[in-house]
């Protein structure tokens, strides 16, 4: 995402400009947006012409219109954001108040205005900016007859391919078919690979499997990378990484990004950060669940006590529609970094912050035991009875 301008005043109200460069800019675009901010960017509009005969035509035209946001559209495959609000500036083409819905796109710039900028939002955009966090990890998640292909961007898991081959079992002293299927799949996984993966951007490519599908389809891969002469997986074969997963679905490749090895591989990554964070939350509970809360009353509490160490939010907290919800996520951020407390912001298109979700998108690792607040609600409701 690339900074054009940025106009705000003291109160935090105020304008960016901003290009979006790559599809994840998409997915920031889509988090920066909220209904009721006005959205400044270039757009095509049929406008009805008459001639002087009195005969009627239609022309596509290009302009520029300003809208007061009130439906946001994300598509998470294709990376496309369509926005639907009124027209609130005067137009030549589109009159005030007519409805018009503006499709952003990357290498289009726009301009996002609103009433305030809270800290979550800006501290968004300065990641977006940075050119650090780019998509550098891929992973392809298999067991025999299936594998996904993703690629681990710092705020989302992309499925970029789906490979399911029916494999036979083998038959006692006939393992024709199977072997045959399984040299097939084998064959659609490399060319998912070599489809998907852009190797000047990725850093590591996650070979995740139960059993031994990944040392297979590794030899398998390199064997004929050796018979084609395909230099493009011969020269970045130091970037393939085996490791165990449970299955071949997308949600094993948590299990994947746990792992030890991986970790150390990837400690530069934001989503290898954010998994560990999970995974640290998940071993307190087990183990100490004084120091562990989810859902937003007993966070809050344990903010209040001044206890919360690392908290774990959700992104789609803060595309909450109503405002006094989103600015009450908002304080507990920045009252949590207040109290020297890490804030970790999970994305919800991420396996890392779908697992969040489940945990009502809000939790925390406490510095120290609090009590539980379950116990005191029911110390309270036996003293009002």
């Amino acid at each position: 995402m690339k900074l054009v301008r940025k106009d705000l005043e003291k109160d935090n109200a105020g304008q960016v400009t901003l290009i979006p460069e790559e599809p994840e800019d998409m997915w920031h675009t889509y988090n920066l947006l909220q209904v009721g901010d006005s959205l400044r960017a270039s757009t095509i509009r049929k406008v009805q012409t008459e001639s002087a005969t009195g005969s009627v035509g239609s022309n596509r035209i290009r302009t520029t219109l300003t809208l007061c946001v009130e439906t946001i559209d994300f598509d998470s495959q294709a990376c496309q954001l369509r926005v639907k609000g009124t027209n609130i500036q005067e137009n030549e083409y589109v009159k005030m108040g007519a409805y018009h819905t503006i499709e952003l796109e990357p290498n289009r710039q726009f301009t996002l205005a609103k009433k305030q900028w809270d800290s979550v939002v800006l501290e968004r955009i300065e990641q977006a900016c940075d050119p650090a966090w780019s998509a550098d990890v891929a992973a392809v998640v298999m067991q025999e007859g299936l594998a996904h292909v993703c690629l681990v961007t710092p705020s989302m898991t992309l499925t970029r391919a789906k490979v399911e081959v029916n494999i036979p079992r083998k038959r006692k002293g006939n393992c024709s078919q199977h072997d045959r299927a399984l040299e097939r799949f084998y064959e659609q996984v490399v060319q998912a690979i070599q489809r998907h993966i852009n190797f000047e951007v990725v850093k590591c490519v996650l070979v995740a499997s139960p059993g031994f599908v990944r040392e297979q389809f590794c030899d398998y891969m390199f064997q004929q990378a050796i018979k084609t002469d395909n230099k493009l997986l011969l020269e970045n074969r130091s970037k393939f990484l085996q490791v165990h997963s449970s299955s071949g679905h997308k949600y094993a490749l948590k299990e994947a990004l746990c792992d030890p090895a991986v970790t150390s591989r990837l400690s530069d990554t934001k989503a290898a950060g954010e998994v560990k964070a999970l995974d640290d939350f998940y071993k307190m509970l087990q183990h100490e669940p004084d120091r562990a809360f989810y859902g937003l009353k007993h966070v809050e509490k344990a903010n209040e006590a001044m206890a919360i160490d690392t908290l774990l939010i959700s992104d789609e907290l803060f595309r909450h529609q109503d405002v006094a919800t989103r600015a009450r996520y908002v304080k507990l951020v920045d009252s949590v970094r207040e109290n020297m407390g890490t804030v970790r912001i999970f994305s919800s298109l991420h396996v890392s912050g779908e697992q969040l979700g489940q945990l009502t998108g809000v939790a925390a690792i406490l510095r120290f035991p609090v009590a539980e607040l379950s116990d005191q609600e029911d110390e309270s409701s036996s003293e009002e009875d």
